[in-house]
């Protein structure tokens, strides 16, 4: 069976382009005209057979087996099998600034279109390309996409154009897979934001931290606003709530021996580096340079630059307590272009937690990533929040939407030899 969906997969999935075609992928049906009922092992008995239309046919459906219906949802998408749906119109646009974001005009598309080629549902998938995000190009579009009927958007855009769409306040429901809402003035009910929070992972790397902290990080825009916020963060760290406070009565023998050994007089002390892309050689910053032996160094730059700081701190022997990083660094590129020694006291937080085998295997077929590719993961998030406000179906990705964000779980990993794998405090584990 496998190998005859590997022979005709040329045929189904289209060469990738940065453009839908308008000429829908044709339908197919598959007609039941068995009279008997088909349970798990009726359908398990047609796969051993490899008997595929025969269990297609049954399981039409949502299956209550996990397995199977990963098998059934998989085939629906390579099949590109149609239903009957008389549901309400599945149409999603997407507003494009190819200028401005580059190869993710192609990826969000292709998270787009995988999600759907896994419903059965007929859909509509149109994309919008503007020139600009200057509001006169925006508002332009922006009624295009409503002139042709479209009530839902996907729209990858930075900051800028985010906020100009926020002047513009249009009347239709805009998801931004690229921008958390923090970092918008909004209070418009359409407009929703799938953006991870750089800021909520930065506190939860800043508990692992020791002083001196060193921050190295790019001059972009958003590098230099995370690393004011976590040096801030880190001098003045937010007072306990009552819930750590707690904590902190029911398990004292964590704590008493940090209360003990703590110099309450000494102030924690952070130093920033910024570093411009040709800058390759950190001798400046790390060689014999007392003043950073045993920091917690946090990295906010890009994963070449990164991985050239980590090998670096290890060349000049620079002792670093531990290494942080937020989500800018969660890529498998981390394991092959830095060796063991340089990142094995990293620690590296990650939203991307909900995996979905399906997803992530049609997504593959395009040449898509939604596991490390935090947009990609996030558009494929906004297209299913749309699917359910739509359809009614249920969501692929139960992720929370308070006050017009996805709220993402954050966990800490660190990359070992191959992979990355859970972080384990070092403190909660001297107090088992």
């Amino acid at each position: 069976m496998i190998k005859l969906l590997l022979l005709i997969l040329p045929a189904i999935i289209f060469a990738q382009s940065f453009m839908i075609s308008n000429i829908p992928l044709p339908k197919t049906y598959i007609q039941n005209l068995d009279p008997y009922e088909c349970d798990e092992e009726c359908l398990q008995n047609y796969l051993n057979d490899d008997m595929i239309f025969s269990f297609l046919a049954h399981a039409y459906r949502k299956l209550d087996n996990k397995s199977l219906d990963e098998i059934r949802v998989m085939n629906v998408s390579i099949l590109n099998l149609g239903a009957f749906n008389p549901g309400a119109e599945l149409k999603i646009a997407l507003l494009l600034p190819y200028k401005k974001i580059g190869k993710y005009a192609s990826s969000t598309t292709n998270a787009a279109f995988a999600y759907m080629m896994t419903k059965s549902h007929a859909f509509t998938l149109k994309s919008y390309k503007v020139e600009s995000e200057n509001i006169e190009d925006l508002q332009h579009t922006l009624e295009q996409i409503q002139n042709d009927g479209f009530a839902y958007a996907i729209a990858p855009l930075t900051i800028e154009g985010a906020q100009n769409i926020v002047t513009l306040d249009p009347e239709i429901n805009i998801y931004f897979p690229t921008i958390n809402a923090q970092d918008i003035n909004s209070s418009s009910n359409y407009l929703l934001f799938g953006g991870i929070d750089y800021k909520q992972q930065s506190d939860m790397l800043l508990k692992e931290a020791v002083s001196p902290l060193v921050i190295f990080s790019d001059k972009s825009p958003t590098g230099s606003k995370l690393s004011a916020y976590q040096e801030e963060r880190f001098l003045n760290p937010p007072l306990a709530d009552e819930n750590a406070t707690s904590t902190l009565e029911e398990e004292p023998s964590i704590y008493a021996s940090n209360t003990e050994t703590v110099n309450v007089e000494e102030k924690p002390k952070v130093i920033q580096y910024s570093l411009s892309k040709r800058t390759t050689n950190l001798e400046y910053y790390l060689k014999e340079n007392e003043d950073i032996i045993n920091a917690s160094f946090l990295i906010n730059t890009p994963i070449i630059k990164s991985g050239m700081v980590m090998s670096q701190l290890t060349l000049y022997d620079a002792n670093a307590t531990n290494v942080l990083s937020t989500q800018i660094n969660y890529d498998p590129l981390l394991l092959s272009m830095t060796q063991y020694v340089d990142r094995k006291d990293m620690i590296v937080a990650n939203s991307l937690t909900q995996e979905n085998n399906i997803l992530i295997e049609t997504n593959s077929l395009l040449g898509n990533d939604i596991v490390y590719d935090w947009i990609n993961y996030t558009t494929t998030v906004g297209v299913d929040y749309f699917y359910n406000e739509i359809t009614g179906e249920e969501r692929e990705y139960h992720i929370a939407m308070q006050e017009k964000q996805m709220l993402y779980d954050i966990e800490l990993l660190r990359p070992s030899l191959s992979r990355f794998i859970k972080y384990h405090p070092q403190r909660l584990k001297e107090g088992n």
